[in-house]
């Protein structure tokens, strides 16, 4: 039962987080999807170290919340919680000045014990929240926090405070992995005496590995794009960890970033140039003037103006643009580069901008004000990665009406739409090789439309401007998998209730399916097959049958074709449900299942034991039988309108497929052999027989069963008569089917016959 008074409450753990500390997309990502998780009726806690660099203004609004020592390996390492309210998101602080004090995030000797001890002081930070506030979810991000989990399960599983804890681990790149000596093993993380962490932190004879250790420990997986989810499970793009990730595939999904559309936004924005909007651009063109006299570019309208914001590195595509830029600059692109990275990058943009005065501008320098009039003031945004998770520039250059030209990976991908030229579809441009050639290519087909086609160039900025990148939505998905990991919790009616995306089983949710039966049905049909484990299946599908007949004549013909399928394909969970609903509603239907045996099986069980009588006292007997048992009439309507929407079912010769609720009945007249008593060996020859008979409907199946042994289950093929089902076969060349249809065809008009003499 849910419980409609309790919140969602999470704790969000990250290395960063904008506005106190921001070194990339992770620091964004902690900045905005809490605030927007509790738009969505969440409470949420957000843990970050409390850096030496983070802002005084931001440290004198924090108060002293607790303190408690955390056990490190040998050591006992003070903890401070430092609490601060902000955007109505509660942030807690973890403070050790040895660890933390320092000019930058990371990129320190001693990382792994500073973030083995930020993973520790987490997870024991749950015994110390504010009143009120049990974690119900620990969402840990990228390597810094990966050992949270781990330190869960080891340390804590089993104290009551932790057993309602479900993880979660996002990856936000799953090339910074934390990797270290496994000296740290006992020396730091104390788990070198348990065998189980030990050899699933490993990742060589002499290393560890933090992530590792998440993607085996975290009840779920995120990572910040559908196609990034896809790309991390292949040696390409796994960086090793690909084995593990599809081991795991199902616990794994995409759920793309979104961007703070507040602080985001060309109407509002106080660092650019002039505002605008997607219906006034007029505001874009000032700021593109702007930016042009600030670089020392010429100042023209005509020439577009194209920029990148981004680390200088081989994974941002760098080697690309070095191969394509004297191109792309001769041919009169503008280009304006800002960022910080590899010395080569560097001094090549510095380069072409003095071999490029007036068109290449490189500013080598790590400015976000500046950062923010470039998304602004210009036409294109290049962004040619060799893998990108999600990626926020693209998005960032979109909501201000500046085109993306990307490569088709990861988040780039799923974000930008490229352009048609004939229906004029699209958000941007992209090339799919990491290729300069490719790269060079699609530079200049947005370059052409800018100068060919203003009209359509206009249509696609509106079409960019207008797309929905708001943490909402992405909000929603990660609740989505919040609540379906703790399904006691009822969900705010405010909130959207998506369907859940999640990677794991989720047998409830799928739609009815007739296939699986198809795939299971031989099993029981193969005579060869040990009799134990027909006599199982045998016991499964009777039961299955009996919700089919229960729910059939509650419903009629048409909710019978449901259940029918039903039945047949999620027969472990029919199993309990039918029998209470036979109990509970047909005292026949009772009846039955006490022999395990659908009423099939009881004008059979008669008909089998006069074998050897001929066909027109078979005929009668059928015929009394038809009159005496009302239940098998209305069973056999049911049966006919659930076979008649499965004639494919029918059409596979040697094994018998019977995918709806034609299923139960066939199949318990197949499996009869081991469930009998009295009539095994007779039933076992003519189970042998019906191996190479094909019928479309259950009640014409037994009947042709019997054919080849006797003629014995004639009975019940009159009891309703279904010629038309069998003419339905489209499928399969079943030859012992069709062969012996004409045989069914005129039992079938005997047995009718019979039924008008009466």
């Amino acid at each position: 039962m849910a419980d409609s008074s309790k919140k969602m409450q999470i704790v969000f753990a990250s290395a960063e987080c904008a506005p106190f500390v921001k070194t990339g997309g992770l620091g964004d990502v902690a900045g905005s999807l809490p605030a927007a998780l509790v738009r969505a009726g969440a409470e949420v806690i957000v843990m970050v170290p409390k850096y030496a660099t983070i802002k005084d203004e931001y440290k004198a609004q924090m108060e002293h919340f607790s303190d408690f020592y955390v056990s490190l390996g040998w050591r006992n390492e003070y903890c401070g919680l430092e609490k601060l309210e902000h955007d109505g998101v509660t942030y807690m602080f973890i403070d050790n000045e040895r660890y933390f004090a320092r000019d930058y995030p990371y990129g320190f000797f001693d990382d792994g014990e500073r973030f083995a001890f930020f993973s520790k002081a987490i997870t024991e930070s749950l015994q110390h929240l504010p009143a009120g506030f049990e974690c119900d979810i620990l969402h840990c991000n990228d390597w810094q926090t990966a050992l949270a989990p781990v330190f869960l399960r080891e340390f804590y599983q089993g104290l009551p405070l932790y057993d309602r804890v479900k993880t979660v681990f996002s990856i936000h790149n799953v090339a910074f992995q934390g990797q270290f000596s496994d000296t740290v093993m006992e020396d730091i993380l104390g788990v070198a005496h348990i065998p189980a962490a030990a050899s699933q932190l490993r990742c060589d004879a002499c290393s560890i590995n933090y992530m590792l250790g998440a993607l085996r420990y975290a009840d779920a997986i995120t990572t910040v794009s559908p196609t990034y989810a896809n790309e991390i499970q292949t040696p390409e793009f796994g960086e090793g960890l690909d084995g593990v990730l599809r081991e795991r595939s199902y616990a794994l999904q995409g759920i793309l970033n979104g961007i703070d559309v507040a602080g985001f936004d060309p109407a509002t924005d106080k660092r650019i140039a002039a505002n605008y909007t997607v219906d006034d651009r007029s505001g874009k063109a000032v700021c593109k003037a702007k930016l042009q006299e600030e670089l020392g570019l010429e100042v023209r309208d005509d020439r577009p103006l194209m920029v990148m914001v981004t680390r200088l590195t081989r994974q941002k595509g760098l080697d690309l643009v070095m191969y394509a830029l004297d191109r792309i600059l001769a041919g009169g692109v503008q280009v304006a580069v800002l960022g910080t990275g590899d010395r080569d990058y560097e001094d090549g943009l510095r380069y072409f901008q003095d071999k490029y005065p007036g068109t290449m501008a490189a500013r080598i320098k790590f400015d976000p004000a500046l950062s923010q009039r470039m998304y602004a003031a210009a036409d294109m945004f290049l962004m040619p990665s060799k893998f990108e998770p999600c990626g926020l520039s693209q998005i960032i250059a979109m909501r201000y009406g500046t085109l993306p030209i990307v490569r088709e990976t990861g988040g780039l991908k799923d974000t930008v739409q490229p352009y048609n030229e004939f229906t004029g579809e699209g958000t941007g441009f992209s090339f799919s090789n990491f290729n300069g050639d490719e790269m060079g290519d699609a530079v200049f087909r947005a370059a052409r439309l800018f100068w060919d086609n203003r009209e359509a160039w206009n249509q696609l900025v509106t079409q960019a401007m207008s797309q929905d990148f708001s943490w909402t939505r992405s909000a929603d998905k990660y609740l989505d998998l919040y609540f379906f990991m703790h399904p006691e919790i009822e969900r705010p009616a405010a909130v959207v209730d998506e369907p859940v995306a999640v990677a794991e089983p989720e047998p409830k949710a799928e739609p009815v399916v007739e296939a699986p039966a198809a795939v299971e049905e031989p099993k029981a049909e193969e005579k060869p097959a040990a009799k134990p484990a027909a006599k199982k299946a045998t016991t499964r599908k009777t039961t299955a049958k009996k919700a089919t007949t229960t729910k059939a004549a509650a419903t009629k013909t048409a909710a019978a074709k449901t259940t029918a399928a039903k039945a047949t394909t999620t027969r472990k969970r029919t199993t309990a449900a039918a029998k209470k609903a036979a109990e509970a509603e047909t005292p026949e239907v009772k009846a039955e299942t006490a022999e395990a045996k659908p009423a099939a099986k009881a004008p059979a069980k008669t008909a089998a034991k006069k074998t050897t009588a001929t066909k027109s006292a078979t005929k009668a007997t059928a015929a009394k039988k038809a009159t005496a048992t009302k239940s098998t009439t209305a069973k056999a309507a049911t049966t006919k309108a659930a076979a008649k929407t499965t004639p494919k079912a029918v059409a596979k010769p040697a094994v018998k497929v019977e995918e709806t609720s034609a299923e139960p009945r066939a199949e318990a007249t197949v499996e009869a052999k081991p469930a009998a008593k009295t009539t095994t060996r007779k039933r076992s020859t003519t189970t042998a027989k019906k191996t190479t008979t094909k019928t479309a409907a259950p009640k014409a199946e037994a009947k042709v069963e019997a054919k080849p042994a006797t003629a014995k289950e004639e009975p019940k093929a009159e009891v309703k008569a279904k010629p038309e089902p069998a003419k339905e076969i489209p499928v399969s060349p079943a030859t012992p089917a069709e062969e012996k249809a004409p045989t069914k065809k005129t039992s079938v008009r005997k047995a009718t016959a019979t039924r008008k003499r009466r």
